[in-house]
């Protein structure tokens, strides 16, 4: 089993260097546009009016919230808009198009692909030293299921790192108990729950802080909750 992870995983990590980042999308279509958010969000609403459904593409059940309603272009074009936004993966942007709040009232936002080529290079770096090693090598234990790693048995000569969409700030990278790479919005989350301390109990995953006052959405993230106005891991 362990072996066809392996192979799985670099599989993964190929498509996504060959696919998602090729030069000229690292310097094209990296700019959020207010005006392409809105395109899209008006062409979701008519489509729901029309349709009674969402344009969404089909994702597993247990796909994190942020990334489980991805937009399906296909959908929209041409009826309702005549070509996904330059930005957009669809058009070799670095941007996915995601619904938030799909019950209440969908809300277009924006995944930053960028954040997936680091996350996917250290979930391959993990895949292969527990393919010989049988464990992650853990550093430290965080919260139950939220450890650091020792990134230096991963090949890593410094711990690695994502920039923040939300903030620009460096924003660490975890394993979950399942040997899966997620971020830490920790250093996000402290000044969000300063600005919308009114907001915190909108939900108990306090995540929400992040999504509904940006463009963004937090990929690769687990559950936080607040405790004397701190981010802490939510745990279930």
């Amino acid at each position: 089993m362990q072996k066809k992870w392996l192979i799985l995983s670099l599989l993964i990590l190929f498509t996504l260097s060959g696919c998602l980042y090729p030069e000229e999308r690292k310097t094209q279509n990296r700019m959020p546009y207010q005006d392409q958010i809105t395109a899209v969000q008006t062409a979701v609403e008519n489509f729901q009016k029309d349709t009674g459904v969402l344009p969404i593409k089909t994702k597993e059940a247990d796909t994190d919230i942020y990334q489980k309603y991805l937009i399906d272009f296909n959908k929209l074009v041409p009826k309702y808009m005549q070509e996904p936004p330059g930005n957009s993966f669809e058009k070799g942007g670095t941007f996915q198009y995601v619904l938030i709040n799909v019950e209440t009232k969908p809300t277009v936002k924006l995944a930053d692909l960028v954040l997936t080529d680091k996350v996917q290079d250290v979930q391959v770096a993990l895949n292969i030293y527990m393919a010989k090693h049988q464990y992650p090598p853990f550093k430290k234990i965080e919260a139950q299921g939220r450890y650091t790693l020792d990134y230096k048995k991963l090949g890593f000569k410094e711990d690695p790192f994502v920039k923040s969409p939300f903030t620009g700030k460096k924003l660490p990278l975890m394993v979950n108990g399942d040997a899966k790479i997620f971020i830490d919005y920790r250093k996000d989350l402290n000044p969000a729950i300063e600005s919308y301390k009114d907001e915190l109990h909108k939900h108990e995953d306090i995540r929400h802080l992040l999504a509904e006052h940006s463009f963004f959405v937090p990929i690769y993230s687990v559950p936080y909750q607040a405790e004397n106005n701190k981010p802490v891991f939510l745990i279930k």
